[in-house]
């Protein structure tokens, strides 16, 4: 397939996501010219609102491929990801990420988060989700000490 034909099948599973009940969003990897895996939005009518077609093609695609690591794959979005997506996306080792309609295309239509960019730009003291400390006094094992002395 080509890199065209890619993106029209993300943009057919975003029109199919809207008949679901879901915003339309739709989202496929690639890897070496095969499709590794493909989703549709699924936040709306599976109440989760991590549900967004590039997270649950991310772990299609690792499930699929058995690793954490996406690095070699092309994604391809309906619509610009958005930030909790694009973190994904980074953490993913996606590289190459192709678009067929831009985060302002999206703001037309009331399908964006721009306040959400706005937010993660901002220190994390000014930011209007607070993050509390909250240390216990005690606890048996540090989480990163464990890692660090995984085996």
């Amino acid at each position: 397939m080509s890199k065209e034909a890619f993106m029209k099948r993300a943009i057919q599973l975003a029109c199919e996501a809207v008949e679901h009940g879901n915003t339309p969003f739709g989202a496929v990897i690639v890897k070496d010219g095969e499709m590794v895996s493909e989703e549709a939005n699924e936040a709306t009518n599976g109440n989760d609102p991590t549900a967004h077609a590039e997270l649950l093609a991310i772990r299609t695609a690792g499930k699929n491929l058995r690793s954490e690591s996406l690095a070699g794959c092309e994604l391809y979005a309906s619509g610009e990801p958005c930030p909790m997506c694009l973190g994904a996306i980074y953490a993913a080792g996606i590289q190459d990420v192709y678009v067929a309609y831009s985060l302002e295309e999206a703001v037309d239509y009331d399908l964006a988060s721009p306040y959400i960019y706005e937010q993660v730009a901002k220190p994390s003291d000014k930011r209007d989700v607070a993050f509390i400390p909250l240390k216990p006094s005690h606890v048996e094992r540090h989480p990163y000490d464990v890692w660090k002395n995984r085996k």
